[in-house]
């Protein structure tokens, strides 16, 4: 069992909870009443999702060898629990591959209450979840943005539609908080692994266009969270409550700056990965609670 939780990385969980809590608070900002029950499945359902992309990652890694090479930190380069056992890796392999099921049958009950569109939503996730490492990896645009695609657009609209039975456009707006993020997240933990990447024939933005130039990149997509916020209120789809994801510019801000100042240099750039964590987790958590007094 070690193995098992171990490649699903928990320290990286919490990710998958606090877009949930998201889309959640977003339904009853709107609806009003949801099922408890519904909600926890959802909860099951996104912290399945990211255990299962992190263990599909896990053994791909360990078999092709990056992770025997790849410089670690507490942000990037993966949970390296495989590392020193990788004769193991297929426990992996079959982790990713249950909780690809478990989510599978959530998707078809929601299914069996709310109508297709549930499928369609789980099956780009899934899709995701399984090509990431192999192939999306590989495809610099499409490795930048799926990340944000999964937590976010995903994630957020399909809990709101698991529990509403419709969509939204104050959850898709507000899904492009954590679109932001998510992608950003993904992005800058590319940083320290960028050039052991290469070596294993992955192509990602701070491969193809360097560190540098990423890093401009992700200053943008910091600049695109806070205007997604700041206009979901002005037009009426966030209660002003939401402002309150406002306060992490203070994580913000001095991520933005370590990572345009010290892109190549990884002990320096450390304190932005930490800073980028808490921007990931706080905003969308911040969001929520703002919906839910709004």
């Amino acid at each position: 069992m070690k193995y098992v939780i171990g490649v699903m990385r928990p320290p990286f969980l919490p990710l998958a909870v606090v877009c949930v809590f998201l889309g959640m608070s977003v339904a009853i900002w709107t609806d009003g009443n949801i099922n408890v029950w519904y909600a926890v499945l959802c909860f099951v359902g996104g912290i399945l999702a990211h255990g299962g992309v992190n263990a599909f990652n896990e053994y791909e890694d360990v078999k092709s060898g990056l992770d025997m090479k790849t410089n670690r930190t507490p942000f990037s380069g993966g949970s390296g629990t495989l590392v020193p056992v990788p004769s193991k890796a297929k426990i992996a392999l079959w982790t990713g591959i249950a909780t690809a099921v478990i989510c599978t049958a959530i998707g078809i009950f929601f299914y069996t209450i709310h109508g297709w569109p549930i499928l369609l939503l789980g099956l780009i996730g899934l899709l995701i979840i399984v090509v990431y490492t192999p192939w999306l990896n590989k495809v610099p645009a499409l490795c930048l943005v799926s990340p944000g695609i999964g937590f976010g657009t995903l994630m957020v609209n399909g809990t709101y539609f698991a529990l509403t039975g419709h969509f939204s456009w104050a959850a898709l707006i507000a899904s492009f908080v954590p679109f932001f993020l998510v992608s950003n997240l993904l992005l800058l933990n590319q940083f320290p692994d960028a050039d052991v990447d290469k070596e294993f024939g992955r192509k990602h933005y701070p491969i193809l266009i360097g560190r540098k130039a990423s890093a401009v990149i992700f200053t943008l997509f910091v600049v695109g969270t806070y205007l997604t916020l700041i206009l979901a209120v002005l037009l009426g789809f966030a209660p002003l409550w939401t402002l309150l994801g406002l306060v992490t510019l203070v994580f913000a801000i001095p991520a933005v700056k370590g990572a345009l100042k010290n892109a190549n240099d990884l002990p320096k750039l450390l304190p932005s990965l930490g800073q980028n964590v808490m921007l990931n987790l706080i905003t969308p958590l911040l969001m929520g609670i703002g919906f839910l007094i709004g």
